[in-house]
């Protein structure tokens, strides 16, 4: 078996064959897996530096530990090794590369592309005619904007249609308060609506002095006109936007549009923060956090995948680290070619663009310190948790299970993973049983589930080729036991399997083993651990089966309508986004969707709309 600096002169011997040529590099593991993915101008001069006596920082050193071989692919430039880089970051997601999200998991702000748009929350970026705005930080940054400009502008919130609700019922509280300017009275037209919906695609894009202009001019005009009414309007929208101003945190001149960013790092882990400044104010601000296994060396890509889920790059970018001159420019020629249009990238070394860089560091360090106590904190409880359970190895991976039914109907299994110190959602999991029929057997349901999960390990890549190093189950000893047996059968019965069990108050007061329980009331850090992941997956597995009991219900009342088959109520729900929307379609909307006749959606129409039928 070879040593270490075996290892070490081998790779060396092999990295100084390259040539000095751009390119793209994989290094694997003992195992063969992908672990770092990285670029390069000169090849062979990049990866020979891994290998070399010369002092590496702790992550990357951690990195090249564990490297045991290494391929390579030959690039024509820089631009396409930077592609290939990329392609395959998302294609391995390898450990010690920067990992950021799903751009479908980013919430964004939309304006549709309607005869009267509305403004709303997705997570979805569609090929379709409307605007988006984002990604922000977080859904609860894109649901205070929507709240706020709904408020300053006097949009409608409520989830009448228009124009087909207009003049339909009394106009809602909203209205009567003064906070919306009533679209369902008529007293709207569709062209005041849309400058609206354009005063806050202005505000969503930082053009905020842009509108209060446009406003001071309208309310003059309305004032010299003697429509006084429309006038008080422009004003009071006008007082908005300045209390919503004085509220932002100012850090450059007006006009000043462009993103910070900023880096802090130590042995523990790396933290880039971001400040996005439209019209020179604090739009918005994210922290990208990456643990002792993150980042080695490479921004460049951190940056450009960024953009690539943003839908604008403002005119300046500028970065509170240094970076090779050849690596900026690089950043500088991909984002112009994004946006259309010159970015200035560059790192500032003095005046009032270095202060803001070191305010954007500054928040960094404060948000890796916060990150760091915390981490700490969870670790002692894990640290106590595997000693409690006289685990073997420190569960850095925690699966939990729980089996919810609708009678003896959707029977439906939830998998949740609590993963280095929090939840793990992208790698949550539900599993529809499949071979328990007519009956509610919990130990069966448990065991096939456990069963197809495991059945994965082997994939080679995704969430379930992770080995899990402990598994929870919601339920007592004869849950475990039927769990255990399966396991064994498979030769994975290494993994420790307990139970959560429950105390009058629906709390876990104990985890067990087929043979015994060990009490965790008393243990306070413990206690609240298993309590959050077992309120976490008993909320997953109930909302997967209450979704899937929806659907079937839904579909039951539509297939009670002569000519409505299952396959057509699945069609009319899927277009309409549920019931609700069935019930509010006119008849030419429901005959629009595929698969559905004139007269089939006549006989949908009349099942909510004639009086005899409902009576």
């Amino acid at each position: 078996m070879e040593t270490a600096e075996e290892i070490r002169f081998r790779l060396l011997e092999k990295a100084n064959t390259l040539p000095l040529s751009p390119g793209v590099y994989i290094m694997r593991d003992r195992a063969g897996k992908v672990i770092y993915v990285g670029k390069s101008r000169k090849l062979k001069n990049r990866v020979s530096q891994y290998f070399q006596n010369n002092e590496k920082s702790v992550k990357t050193g951690r990195m090249v530990s564990m490297v045991r071989d290494f391929d390579y692919y030959l690039c024509a430039n820089e631009m396409e090794a930077l592609s290939l880089e990329n392609t395959l970051i998302k294609q391995y997601t390898p450990r010690y590369n920067i990992k950021l999200k799903d751009a479908k998991s980013y919430p964004y702000i939309k304006i549709t592309a309607e005869e009267y748009p509305r403004m709303v929350f997705t997570r979805r970026r569609d090929a379709d005619r409307g605007k988006y705005f984002g990604p922000y930080s977080g859904s609860g940054t894109a649901y205070a904007l929507i709240e706020m400009l709904s408020r300053t502008l006097r949009l409608p919130t409520c989830r009448r249609s228009f124009p087909r609700d207009i003049g339909r019922g009394r106009p809602c509280i909203y209205y009567e308060m003064g906070k919306c300017a009533g679209l369902c009275t008529g007293r709207v037209s569709a062209e005041e609506h849309r400058t609206a919906m354009k005063y806050a695609a202005d505000i969503l894009n930082g053009k905020n002095d842009r509108v209060r202009r446009v406003l001071e001019e309208q309310m003059l005009a309305d004032a010299e006109a003697e429509r006084y009414e429309a006038a008080a309007k422009c004003r009071d929208t006008i007082r908005a936007l300045d209390a919503i101003r004085e509220k932002q945190t100012v850090v450059a001149s007006p006009d000043a549009e462009q993103d910070v960013f900023a880096l802090w790092s130590d042995d523990f882990c790396t933290c880039i923060s971001a400040f996005y400044i439209r019209g020179g104010v604090v739009h918005d601000s994210a922290d990208f956090l990456f643990g002792a296994d993150g980042i080695p060396d490479d921004l460049t890509a951190f940056l450009l995948e960024h953009y690539q889920s943003r839908e604008y790059v403002p005119p300046r970018v500028l970065l509170g680290f240094a970076m090779d001159a050849e690596d900026r420019a690089l950043i500088e020629k991909t984002l112009t070619s994004l946006a259309g249009r010159k970015i200035d990238v560059h790192t500032p070394e003095r005046g009032s663009l270095r202060t803001l860089c070191d305010l954007v560091q500054k928040n960094a360090a404060e948000r890796a310190k916060r990150y760091r106590m915390d981490s700490e904190k969870q670790e002692g409880t894990i640290a106590h948790l595997a000693s409690l359970l006289h685990l073997e190895v420190y569960p850095e991976r925690i699966e939990a299970y729980d089996i919810s039914n609708f009678g003896s109907e959707q029977l439906t299994a939830g998998m949740i993973v609590y993963k280095n110190g929090s939840f793990s959602k992208s790698d949550y999991r539900s599993f529809k049983i499949k071979n328990v029929i007519g009956t509610t057997d919990d130990y069966a349901s448990m065991r096939e589930t456990i069963e197809r999960r495991l059945s994965h390990l082997s994939d080679g890549n995704g969430s379930f080729s992770e080995m899990p190093d402990l598994i929870l189950l919601d339920g007592g000893r004869g849950h475990v036991s039927t769990v255990r047996e399966k396991m064994r059968e498979m030769g994975l019965d290494h993994i420790p399997v307990f139970g959560m069990v429950k105390d009058d108050f629906h709390k876990t007061r104990a985890l067990c083993t087929e043979n015994e329980e060990i009490n965790i009331a008393k243990e306070r850090d413990i206690f609240t651990l298993i309590y959050r992941i077992q309120e976490e997956i008993h909320r997953y597995t109930v909302r997967v089966m209450e979704q899937a009991k929806n659907k079937t219900l839904s579909r039951s009342v539509l297939t009670s309508i002569r000519g409505i088959g299952d396959e057509k109520a699945k069609k009319l729900l899927a277009a309409f986004g549920g019931l609700a929307g069935v019930k509010r379609a006119s008849t030419e909307e429901l005959a629009a969707v595929k698969g559905i006749s004139r007269r089939d959606a006549e006989a949908v129409f009349a099942r909510y709309h004639n009086k005899e039928n409902k009576t």
